[in-house]
């Protein structure tokens, strides 16, 4: 899987554009990704990550970087054995890119407004 582009609100991957936040696993592509609260990735909202078993995550938290990961949703993470890597948007879907030449399983969980 490869993001083509990025802008506010919108995202190309492998030539197909969404319009709802996505979770980029190596097999698919899940849109509509919604978090019990929108600006903030709590535990509950990794399910579908956690399941897909990355060797990384990468967090876009949004155009301007609104959303928040807090301390014990990273820990969670961690403790997973996942390492998690967070950005805006725009620099987290080039480091997704990158990575999946370099490491295994990369796995972006991209919110893609705000």
């Amino acid at each position: 899987m490869k993001v083509q582009a990025y802008d506010f609100g919108k995202i190309n991957v492998d030539g197909k554009t969404y319009t709802s936040d996505v979770i980029i696993v190596p097999e698919e592509v899940r849109d509509a990704w919604w978090r019990k609260e929108g600006h903030k990735l709590q535990i509950e909202d990794l399910i579908d990550i956690i399941e897909a078993r990355p060797d990384v995550l990468v967090v876009g938290t949004g155009y301007h970087g609104r959303m928040s990961i807090p301390s014990e949703t990273r820990s969670y993470i961690e403790s997973k054995g996942i390492e998690l890597r967070a950005a805006k948007t725009s620099e987290a879907v080039k480091e997704f890119n990158n990575l999946q030449k370099e490491i295994g399983r990369v796995v972006a969980a991209l919110h893609l407004t705000c």
